[in-house]
């Protein structure tokens, strides 16, 4: 058994949170990759303008749908017991947020505001798609305060775009790019995705130098995942053509990693690049597996060592958020819901659970882990199991022990040291994290 050296009362207590997720699940049209909780609301309003203009796309301003939702997410979040503490980070994630109308991004701002309070210097992102906003829209999302955005772009080829069924184009990237500069985003992002069916090793190159020259403060670069509930994954195996090789995919990683480090870009994170200073405050809140609430459809929540998932759909959720309202009510007069009337999807953590999420999330940062910090809280007993099982990967230069972040110091003990850090080298031990991981996960699972 796997036993925790701390305090009971430290692991209830380990970091009061300050961050939260937001989750706005609706888009125009499915892409063919995707498997989150989206709701489609279509390129086009289903009833023509009376003034016989041309018919705008569904957004925030002209969608009840969209509307509801917005009213439903509020109503979660001002039922929600506080932590005491502000809020430090917020992410609005998708879906597609920026179909949000200036209007409704701030309503849902000024709620967390009220229910928790958003600290001065806070980092508040916000994905973007193109084709999705103008520069007032922009504009409006700073003024309520956005200070960082991410754009969806994942190629720079039209054929790649229609192929994964984006809605977009590559003038409305370039378009995009254009507005969030004028609207004064210092830190912007961009998204591109290896591995897509048809994509061929210059193709890469070439969206790699495209997205260097317009000079994000951040770039993350995802290999494709083929899930079985999408239109990929009904169409397509891993492995086979037209999807690119595992040694192909493999070579564009490589590609990327050495491409953006000699543009200038620190290798923070398996996925993730970014000038000095605007790493993804948020996204280290995960990486780092530290508390977080999550609001809306499909939305997973990290408190006090619980994960708690809402349902991913619509109605369902709406049904997740009335039973909310009612318990927080009945606590207020002492009452509670019935044996067996909850829905909530509430899962705990044990000790073997914490280790692995922390192995799994701390591996995937160039830092890597502190030996320090996992033997204090799994005691030196774990460590030595953890390192016993990485040798074989340790042995083909996956694995490194470093005395400080930067990968220097001591790199082959029999048994890890009282102090440095663990790390995954780059680019081969986060080329293959996964076989690493599945290791560590037989072994403590």
């Amino acid at each position: 058994m796997l036993l925790l050296k701390t305090d009971s009362r430290e692991i209830n207590l380990i970091e009061l949170t300050g961050s939260a997720y937001v989750h706005i699940p609706f888009c125009r049209r499915r892409c063919f990759y995707c498997d989150f909780a989206v709701s489609v609301v279509g390129d086009r309003p289903p009833i023509a303008r009376a003034d016989g203009l041309p018919a705008e796309p569904l957004n925030g301003s002209n969608s009840g749908t969209i509307a509801h939702y917005v009213d439903v997410l509020c109503q979660e979040i001002r039922c929600t017991t506080t932590a005491g503490r502000t809020l430090d980070t917020v992410f609005f994630g998708g879906g597609t947020p920026s179909l949000l109308s200036v209007e409704q991004l701030s309503r849902i701002l000024s709620t967390l505001e009220q229910q928790f309070g958003i600290a001065a210097g806070a980092e508040i992102s916000m994905e973007i798609d193109p084709g999705t906003f103008d520069r007032l829209q922009l504009q409006g999302y700073r003024a309520a305060g956005v200070n960082r955005v991410s754009i969806g772009v994942q190629a720079f080829q039209t054929e790649l775009l229609q192929a994964c069924g984006r809605s977009h184009t590559v003038d409305d990237v370039y378009t995009a790019v254009a507005l969030v500069q004028q609207a004064e985003f210092e830190h912007f992002s961009l998204d591109l995705i290896s591995g897509l069916p048809h994509q061929t090793p210059a193709h890469w190159q070439e969206s790699l130098d495209a997205a260097i020259a317009l000079a994000p403060t951040h770039l993350s670069c995802y290999d494709l995942t083929i899930e079985p509930v999408t239109a990929f994954g009904r169409q397509y195996k891993p492995g086979m053509q037209p999807l690119p090789s595992d040694e192909a995919t493999a070579a564009m990683y490589r590609t990327a990693q050495q491409r953006l480090t000699a543009a200038g870009y620190h290798h923070y994170e398996i996925s993730n690049y970014a000038k000095p200073g605007y790493q993804c405050r948020h996204n280290r809140v995960y990486w780092e597996n530290r508390s977080f609430y999550g609001f809306g459809m499909g939305a997973t929540s990290y408190l006090e060592g619980k994960r708690l998932s809402r349902p991913r759909k619509t109605r369902e959720y709406y049904e997740w958020v009335e039973e909310r309202i009612v318990e927080e009510r009945l606590k207020a007069k002492g009452l509670r819901l019935k044996d067996g009337q909850a829905k909530s999807l509430n899962v705990s953590f044990d000790a073997s659970d914490l280790l692995l999420d922390t192995l799994m999330l701390g591996l995937r940062l160039a830092e890597g882990l502190s030996l320090a910090a996992l033997t204090k809280q799994f005691g030196r007993e774990t460590l030595e199991r953890v390192w016993q099982c990485l040798q074989p990967f340790h042995a083909r230069g996956w694995v490194v022990i470093a005395t400080d972040q930067n990968g220097a110091g001591e790199r082959s003990p029999e048994t890890p040291p009282n102090a440095g850090r663990l790390q995954l080298t780059d680019p081969e031990g986060f080329l293959f994290s996964n076989v690493i991981l599945v290791s560590l996960f037989e072994t403590f699972d």
